[in-house]
């Protein structure tokens, strides 16, 4: 076989056969066995504890280990210094939370040739506690990267529309910011413990839909942070007129949304989430700079700018 058909063949084994990876890490954090793993442990004890088979125990930690998770020290098992940061409950950037919604997202995304079949969503599995606490896991990495990159000087008071935990509201209340947190119930639920938790103060809560109910009035600052890929374009625009409205006269707007090129392909993995809006949401998609650019300029935002922090795009208009 000539090293190019080699080359593009592996290629298409990776893309196929990378479920099997993702499977081993779902099923390894449903079952919690990083926490077991702070300390060596045996796969027979490790099985006791979890009460599961032994030889699929063995296997499962086997396999975790050639994926470099772990690490095999004769016959116990160890967690590495990636599993011990991100992996173990309570540590402060665990992303355990965001790998159960994966679990879910799974399930769902299973049923990707039936949504291709009928443009609908195909919500065969929901963990809203898990969705939400994942998406703390993700913007606790971030959050104060793009707090800084918006900038806050001047702000007094600022709505977090659709915050889900309320990472960035705590973020926001920290610097004494009173802060907004506006979402449905059951997510206004989750964060109110999260935010006891962690012991921040300055965080009003309001709990409605956002497209429906009154979102306040007198903000200095509206942050809408990944939450526009769940809707129809018109939708937003609707949304985004209430947004304007709720401003005071000097007061900013600014979106947090996945980068995706005007051609809706690059980078690949924003294209794969379209998908994931596809599977999960009624209209949902990625929205390039362009589109929410133009949303801004119809509802006469002006000094409209975009910045870049890490995979997500910033774009921002003043009232």
């Amino acid at each position: 076989m000539n090293r190019t058909i080699s080359k593009n063949t592996e290629k298409l084994k990776n893309l196929w056969g990378g479920f099997r990876a993702s499977r081993v890490l779902l099923t390894a954090n449903n079952y919690r066995i990083f926490d077991y793993l702070i300390r060596p442990a045996s796969a027979a004890s490790l099985s006791k504890k979890l009460r599961t088979d032994l030889r699929a125990t063995g296997m499962l930690l086997d396999a975790l280990t050639g994926l470099g998770i772990i690490k095999k020290q004769g016959s116990k098992y160890l967690n590495s210094p990636l599993a011990s940061e991100f992996l173990v409950s309570g540590k402060p950037y665990y992303q355990g939370d965001i790998i159960r919604h994966a679990d879910t997202m799974w399930k769902n995304w299973s049923a990707l040739d039936k949504a291709i079949k009928t443009g609908k969503p195909c919500r065969e599995a929901r963990n809203h506690e898990s969705f939400i606490l994942g998406m703390h896991n993700l913007s606790v990495l971030k959050a104060k990267d793009v707090l800084k990159k918006i900038g806050l000087i001047g702000a007094k008071k600022a709505l977090d529309l659709g915050g889900g935990p309320g990472t960035y509201s705590m973020e926001m209340a920290k610097k004494g910011i009173f802060v907004t947190l506006f979402d449905r119930p059951e997510t206004i639920e989750i964060a109110k413990k999260a935010i006891e938790k962690a012991k921040v103060k300055g965080i009003n809560f309001i709990e409605g839909n956002f497209l429906e109910d009154d979102i306040g009035r007198g903000y200095d600052l509206i942050l809408i942070s990944q939450v526009l890929h769940s809707y129809s374009d018109r939708e937003n625009l609707m949304l985004l007129r209430k947004c304007k409205k709720a401003l005071n006269k000097s007061g900013r707007i600014v979106i947090q949304e996945f980068k995706i090129s005007k051609d809706m392909t690059y980078p690949p993995q924003s294209a794969l989430f379209s998908v994931n809006m596809l599977v999960n949401t009624d209209a949902g998609r990625c929205y390039s700079p362009e589109e929410i650019k133009g949303w801004l300029k119809k509802i006469r935002m002006k000094k409209i700018t975009e910045k870049l922090v890490d995979d997500s795009v910033l774009i921002e208009g003043l009232g």
